[in-house]
């Protein structure tokens, strides 16, 4: 996702919905490079974000969906009932 051009708005909500996008098709490590730059860019993070990249790192990648979890207690970010969703989604059935 190329947003330097200056044609869509760098916020929380264009932001979020391109990790959701990313989630969708499994692209883990484009969520966390999104996450990344809305840290480089002073860009709030939220729930709504922390979910689709929990959820984007499901499966293979459940120690960082933790991880993601983890930091949203660092900077404050609520936990509501979507979060716990995808961070029970991220754990493979054979770690239950």
């Amino acid at each position: 996702l190329d947003m330097a051009d200056g044609r869509v708005d760098k916020d929380t909500i264009t932001y979020s919905a391109a990790v959701s996008a990313c989630e969708g098709v499994g692209e883990w490590q484009e969520a966390l490079q999104l996450l990344r730059d809305m840290v480089d860019g002073r860009v709030d993070r939220n729930a709504i974000t922390y979910a689709a990249a929990v959820g984007a790192c499901g499966g293979i990648e459940w120690r960082r969906a933790l991880h993601l979890f983890g930091e949203m207690v660092g900077i404050s970010v609520a936990r509501d009932t979507v979060t716990y969703a995808a961070l029970l989604g991220a754990y493979p059935s054979e770690e239950w």
